[in-house]
C-alpha cells in the first residue's frame, strides 16, 4: 500500500481528494491543512507521494516542496503541485522547486488518479533501475545513484532532483537523441504537450553548474531534443 500526503487548505478539496484516492486505489492518505504542519508531516512519515497546493497558509507550497527536496530521507518523494495558477512561469517555478507533477484547478479526478498512478510507477521503475546499478561514469563526470549524488573532477556538484534525474536519462542513453516528449515523459513521469520548455530550462541550468567541459557533453540535437556524447 503506497502512502500519500495531501497539503491543501480547503477542507473540501481535500476530504474530496482522500475519498476519491481510497476508493480508486491501494493508498492510505493523510491530510494537513497548512504548509508547516504538512511540511512536519512529510518529515515524519516520509510518504511516496504529496499533493501539494502552491497557496498555502504559514508557508507556501514552493517553500514545502523545497524544504521536502532539501532533506536527504524525503528527497525522492513523488510530489505533484496543485493549484489555480495557469500560466508557464508559474508552472516552471513549481517543476524548479522539485514538483514532478502541476495540475491546475479544477481538475478532473480521474486525471489527477492517472498522473499519481504515473508518479508512483515512474518512482517505482526509477528504483528498480537504481538496484541495478549504482554508478554512471563518463570522463570527469560520476553519477552514484544510490546517494543521488555528482562529481565533476572529484568536485561535489550539487543539483536538484529533475536536474539529477536528466543527467541519469542522458547518461543511460549515451549516443542516442531523446526528445523533449521523452525526456519529459522519462524524468517527470507524465507527457506535458506543448511545454517541452520546461526540459530545455533544466538542460540549460544543468550545463552550468556541471561546467563548460561537463556540461559541453550535452549537446543539442535542433529540432530535435538532447544527446549525451560524453565519453564511455
Amino acid at each position: 500500500m503506497k502512502s500519500i500526503l495531501i497539503i491543501e487548505d480547503d477542507p473540501d478539496i481535500a476530504l474530496s481528494l482522500k475519498y476519491n484516492l481510497e476508493r480508486n486505489g491501494p493508498y492510505q492518505v493523510d491530510t494537513a491543512e497548512d504548509g508547516v504542519s504538512g511540511l512536519r508531516k512529510a518529515e515524519r512519515s516520509g510518504p511516496d507521494l504529496v499533493l501539494l497546493d502552491l497557496n498555502l497558509p504559514g508557508m507556501d507550497g514552493l517553500e514545502v516542496c523545497r524544504k521536502i527536496r532539501e532533506r536527504r530521507d524525503t528527497s525522492s518523494t513523488a510530489i505533484i503541485m496543485l493549484t489555480a495558477r495557469t500560466d508557464e512561469t508559474q508552472k516552471i517555478e513549481g517543476l524548479d522547486a522539485g514538483a514532478d507533477d502541476y495540475v491546475s484547478k479544477p481538475f478532473s479526478v480521474r486525471e489527477l488518479l492517472a498522473r499519481v498512478r504515473a508518479q508512483l510507477r515512474r518512482a517505482e521503475l526509477a528504483g528498480n533501475a537504481d538496484e541495478q546499478e549504482s554508478v554512471l561514469r563518463s570522463g570527469a563526470t560520476v553519477v552514484d545513484l544510490e546517494g543521488r549524488r555528482v562529481k565533476v573532477d572529484d568536485a561535489l556538484i550539487e543539483l536538484t532532483r529533475k536536474e539529477f534525474d536528466l543527467l541519469t536519462a542522458l547518461l543511460r542513453n549515451r549516443g542516442r537523441v531523446l526528445t523533449r516528449n521523452r525526456l519529459l515523459e522519462h524524468v517527470w513521469g507524465y507527457d506535458y504537450p506543448g511545454e517541452t520548455r520546461t526540459v530545455d530550462v533544466h538542460i540549460r541550468r544543468l550545463r552550468q553548474k556541471l561546467g563548460e567541459d561537463a556540461g559541453a557533453a550535452i549537446e543539442t540535437v535542433v529540432g530535435v531534443g538532447y544527446r549525451y556524447r560524453g565519453e564511455s
